[in-house]
């Protein structure tokens, strides 16, 4: 297991769901009880609408069709980033520009960063990230691609509203800033070799 500034990373999956599931609820469901599936879901499958989006999740996580870098104090999950494939996160933001300004199809994409709300402001999206990219060096790296708020140096915008952190956090990380999307977007990446 990796260990990021003194916390452990751990991948999401079946063992780690209940750390994952109590993070979730603390923080009332994420963006209007949304369990992070936005991401997922396009076009949206009718199990979502069946199951109810916190079951549905825990389907995805089962199967191993869900991926995430959980940043953990001791047993409790305090951050996490999302990461997959484009065949598995296929919906972002500004989807259909993206499509038409692509040159280079990533391997694998980060599209949502959460920390929970008591953590705020103490550099754990960065170290979600962190573990993400080191999760997909363990898995044979490859280039990825995230799309963070790009904001002018003098605006300033609620930590809750930055499901993906900004430019200057991925810049830090060795990311290039490949174009914008959308307004106030853009489209970073990185080269992820494999790990040792």
């Amino acid at each position: 297991m990796t260990t990021i500034d003194g916390y452990r990373i751990a991948p999401l999956g079946p063992d780690t769901w209940p750390a994952f599931a109590a993070l979730v609820e603390r923080n009332k469901g994420l963006f209007s009880d949304c369990w992070c599936l936005y991401f997922h879901c396009h076009p949206d499958p009718p199990e979502r609408r069946q199951l109810g989006n916190r079951a549905f999740k825990e389907q995805l996580v089962n199967e191993g069709r869900s991926h995430a870098a959980l940043v953990l104090d001791g047993d409790e999950a305090v951050a996490w980033a999302q990461f997959g494939t484009v065949a598995e996160l296929p919906n972002i933001h500004h989807r259909k520009e993206w499509e038409r300004t692509v040159e280079q199809v990533p391997d694998y994409r980060i599209t949502c960063i959460v920390t929970d709300r008591r953590f705020r402001r103490q550099g754990l999206a960065e170290v979600a990230v962190r573990g993400a990219l080191a999760l997909i060096a363990g898995q044979g790296g490859g280039r990825v691609e995230s799309y963070p708020h790009d904001l002018p140096p003098d605006k300033k915008m609620s930590s809750s509203f930055l499901y993906n952190a900004t430019r200057t956090m991925y810049e830090r990380l060795g990311f290039t800033y490949e174009r914008p999307k959308g307004q106030g977007n853009c489209v970073m990446s990185l080269v992820v070799p494999p790990a040792g």
